[in-house]
């Protein structure tokens, strides 16, 4: 039987989560995405390769269970951000840009928003299933906010207006992806044209 690291069988689970989320930042600093597999990752993440299935059937569904934990931090943050009702939309908004964009610099999170190269990006799961869905309903609460107090203009449809502004967030993570050195002008334009569309 394999040794048990923490207090407990979850306390273990938790350490082991985390080592694969590094093993996968690693391995992608390291090489391309396409040329990972489970073997790589339970090596690096010192790991059997059989108990590596325990915890995701295959790659894209390690990779879906990685980001859902590495983003859980910065849904919570957002929705600690949103809920702040007194607070002015827009000074939440801006911070809301800046809570995930910052997230995105880590290496699994760009995973999501990485098309091309055969990530897994396409096979992401939308809507309520998606790893960020929270973050969006939170996002359009605020925008409702911000309709109500004046502050932003009737966009109509807000789902709609979010969704279409989900596209600026998503150009953001991946420029930071490609060029890390442009996180600061990219969070500024992202910020700026997003609040510009709501004004």
């Amino acid at each position: 039987m394999p040794r048990i690291r923490g207090a407990s069988i979850e306390e273990h689970h938790e350490l082991v989560w985390a080592d694969l989320a590094e093993a996968m930042r690693q391995l992608l600093r390291e090489r391309d995405y396409d040329s990972i597999n489970m073997g790589h990752i339970a090596t690096r993440a010192g790991l059997a390769r059989n108990t590596l299935y325990n915890y995701a059937s295959d790659r894209t569904a390690l990779v879906l269970a990685l980001t859902r934990r590495v983003g859980q931090p910065t849904v919570d943050r957002v929705a600690t951000i949103a809920a702040r009702s007194t607070d002015p939309a827009a000074e939440r908004m801006r911070e809301i840009i800046e809570t995930v964009l910052a997230a995105f610099q880590d290496q699994v999170l760009q995973l999501m928003f990485r098309p091309g190269s055969g990530l897994p990006f396409v096979d992401m799961p939308k809507g309520p299933d998606s790893p960020f869905h929270a973050i969006v309903v939170e996002v359009e609460n605020v925008v409702r906010d911000g309709i109500e107090g004046g502050e932003f203009r009737d966009v109509g449809d807000v789902h709609l207006a979010v969704e279409l502004l989900s596209g600026v967030m998503r150009a953001g993570a991946e420029r930071i992806g490609r060029d890390p050195a442009s996180y600061s002008p990219t969070v500024h334009a992202t910020r700026d044209l997003i609040l510009a569309s709501l004004h």
